[in-house]
């Protein structure tokens, strides 16, 4: 799918789904389960943010075993801006570090057999 400028803004108005292009902007590939960890949120709601941004052409998913893995979508490059610029204060410094201990800390992770490259 195609990344569309269309509903960019509507993708980008929740901090929550932010959050989740910055995390995985630096993280590469994670799954809902690590999300939640991360953003310390319950998973049937990181599972409707990953849809809205799935639908939308900014994430993409892989599927192993059970295990569902999203990663950025490849996207043009004002959409590649866009996803830095969450990372360059779209998304608080002190959030994000504290996302991404949370996930260092996080017990629960899955061990991924074929991960492809960043």
């Amino acid at each position: 799918m195609m990344l569309a400028m269309k509903p960019v803004f509507d993708v980008l108005s929740d901090a929550s789904r932010r959050h989740i292009l910055a995390l995985l902007a630096v993280e590469g590939e994670l799954c809902v389960c690590e999300l939640g960890a991360a953003l310390d949120d319950i998973q049937p709601k990181i599972s409707r943010h990953l849809a809205i941004l799935r639908e939308a052409g900014w994430v993409a998913a892989r599927r192993e075993g059970s295990w569902i893995f999203y990663r950025l979508a490849t996207m043009p490059t004002w959409g590649k801006q866009v996803v830095a610029a969450l990372g360059q204060g779209g998304v608080p410094a002190a959030e994000l570090s504290q996302s991404q201990q949370r996930l260092t800390c996080f017990t629960g992770r899955p061990v991924q057999v074929n991960k492809e490259a960043k």
